[in-house]
């Protein structure tokens, strides 16, 4: 043996020593940090968790001060129950936030202020509720507008945003820290492989153990891997669980924005009531241009209803048979009315087109809203087409997409030469309230209502555009089978008064609703008789054969308004029933659809749908 022989080997076991210590030293460290990683991890969790407690306990008390106010108003029992379910979490809510925040001085003092500022807003309401229950409503209205209930709340939200504020700073440096962990983690993992490729070019040198050693060390390399790969999963989760707290905080601003505008409409309503109260006192009778404001602000609360109900896809649908080449011919004057002359409109009608199964009003209005958007795309006109075809969807497809059934569709497609629209404002086009035009310029729920409608149809809605390019919307209504009949489309008849000898007996638990509607069917020239319920209307239906219509709620206390008239017809089988509700998850309406046979009008309704509604009902 040569005499650099030892002294050679002898290095190359120092380095073989040296490089499996390094190699150990950063494996140990590599798990430090992963432990460090997933404590780091938690505490971000944790923070979220805070946060969302926070939104909860605002939601809560806000909600509470809603259906106050609610009451307060309108004196219904449904805002009490409302505002009790409230009421009856804020303890819970508050016991958990302070057990999430034990580990925060800073926010256990806050929670020392917040707590009694809580109790005290509770209490008042509470007495605001009781005073307006026991008729008066003057003295709670007074207590009100005295603005302690204000001043109250404002401190609330102040105490509440500052805890916000805090744990959004311990989240920002938590998650600061967390990305510090991650990266020195790589680090530590680049390095292990390299000081293992080291290990293995040693170990080539020496004996079969070296072999051994860089088996193991690779074993433990792949474990590292794994723990890299399950932390990156992890943090996704938390993301999903950040964006689920801005998704919370959204509804809270987005339940103070319907409150905000509901006021708004309330405050109009009222006033003009007001006015013209006084007014007429006085024996002045220009009272035109209140009653318009009134009317104008009750509308645009109807229509805001019916966008939320339609986004959420709880608004009672009456399906039919559609030819959708049809439909779209007899919309042609109403469209080029809308849009105007700036804008040139092509439609393209396929031969041979499938019927669907729709709510015929619904998908003209959504139609109509898609081709607005479309119109102000194009302030210096342009060309709108509307084009139609028969569709398939197929398996691929429907899996890339939500809540989309594979088979056979009616397209209609609507096409405008305008800017185009970003991918992420087409990631967001749906969304309830967003918009991009000026304040002022739109509500942002005319495509989320369009969307609410056409998921509630089964059917599938997507957008394509390219900025510069311009903007199609593509509706999927479902096929239905040839050989349906399709029901001819009645064209609006004026509306009819009646006579004194049909008699309604108007059933409604809300005795304003009930006055308003019964004095509104006798303005029509109706014999009207009201109940304030189910064991009352069926006595006077026992008592009075000459009824003709029973117009009843649905939603009412004991006996609801289907089974009243399950009752009445059980020993009148000639009488007619005509349903009415605001709210549709009901025994009338299923899946989002009237039950077959079943007539309704929905609230709100005005004097004009109510005469027509009944005149059909009476006629049928």
């Amino acid at each position: 043996m040569p005499p650099s022989t030892p002294k050679t080997l002898a290095s190359l076991y120092v380095s073989l020593i040296v490089t499996t210590v390094l190699t150990a030293v950063l494996v140990i460290a590599t798990i430090w940090l992963d432990a460090r990683s997933n404590s780091e991890d938690s505490w971000v969790r944790h923070t979220l968790g805070v946060r969302n407690q926070i939104s909860e306990v605002l939601n809560l008390l806000q909600y509470a001060e809603t259906s106050e106010r609610g009451f307060l108003l309108t004196g219904t029992d449904i805002f009490v129950a409302s505002f009790d379910r409230a009421v009856a979490a804020v303890p819970a809510a508050t016991d958990e936030l302070t057990k999430l925040t034990s580990d925060n001085p800073r926010q256990q003092r806050a929670l020392g202020e917040l707590l009694p500022n809580v109790k005290e807003k509770i209490r008042l309401m509470r007495e605001n509720v009781a005073t307006r229950r026991a008729g008066q409503g003057p003295a709670a209205a007074a207590t009100v507008d005295a603005g302690e209930g204000r001043r109250l709340m404002l401190r609330i939200r102040e105490i509440l945003s500052n805890m916000g504020a805090e744990e959004r700073r311990l989240q920002a440096l938590r998650e600061t820290s967390a990305e510090h962990s991650s990266l020195l983690l790589r680090i530590g993992a680049a390095l292990t492989f390299l000081l293992i490729c080291v290990l293995g070019a040693v170990s080539s040198y020496v004996t079969r153990r070296s072999f051994t050693e860089l088996a193991n060390t690779r074993d433990r390399l792949i474990t590292s891997n794994n723990d890299l790969l399950e932390q990156v999963s992890r943090r996704e989760q938390v993301e999903s669980q950040l964006r689920q707290a801005q998704k919370m905080e959204a509804v809270g601003q987005l339940t103070g924005g319907i409150a905000h505008d509901f006021n708004n409409m309330l405050g109009v309503i009222g006033g003009s009531l007001e006015l013209m109260q006084r007014r007429i006192k006085k024996g002045d009778f220009a009272i035109e241009r209140f009653l318009e404001a009134a009317l104008k602000a009750m509308q645009r609360a109807a229509t805001l209803t019916h966008h939320l109900l339609a986004f959420s896809r709880q608004q009672p649908l009456a399906p039919e048979i559609i030819d959708a080449n049809r439909m779209i011919a007899d919309m042609s004057d109403l469209l080029r009315s809308t849009l105007g002359e700036h804008i040139r409109i092509e439609v393209v009608s396929a031969a041979g087109l499938w019927h669907s199964h729709a709510d015929s009003h619904q998908l003209e209005s959504a139609l109509l809203n898609i081709a607005i958007n479309a119109r102000d795309a194009m302030p210096d006109g342009g060309k709108l087409t509307i084009e139609t075809a028969n569709a398939y969807l197929d398996d691929a497809y429907c899996r890339q997409q939500v809540d989309v059934t594979p088979g056979q569709y009616v397209l209609i497609a609507v096409t405008d030469t305008g800017g185009g629209m970003k991918p992420e404002i087409v990631a967001r086009a749906f969304d309830p309230f967003f918009t991009t035009k000026a304040t002022g310029k739109g509500t942002g729920l005319g495509l989320s209502q369009v969307y609410g409608f056409v998921k509630q149809s089964k059917g599938h809605i997507k957008i394509y555009s390219e900025v510069g390019a311009g903007t199609t919307a593509k509706l999927y209504l479902p096929r239905i089978a040839d050989g349906v009949p399709q029901v001819e489309r009645r064209r609006p008849q004026p509306a009819l008064v009646g006579q004194s000898s049909e008699v309604i007996l108007v059933v409604e638990d809300d005795h304003l609703m009930r006055h308003l509607t019964a004095a509104s069917l006798m303005e029509l020239g109706y014999t009207v008789l009201d109940s304030d319920g189910a064991a009352d209307a069926l006595a006077v239906l026992s008592s009075r054969p000459d009824i003709t219509l029973l117009f009843t709620d649905v939603v009412m206390p004991d006996v609801n308004g289907k089974k009243l008239a399950e009752e009445a017809q059980r020993t009148r089988p000639d009488l007619k029933v005509l349903f009415t509700t605001g709210y549709t998850p009901n025994a009338v309406v299923h899946g989002g659809v009237l039950d077959a046979g079943v007539n309704f009008l929905s609230k709100p309704f005005t004097i004009e749908q109510l005469a027509a509604k009944v005149r059909a009902v009476l006629d049928q």
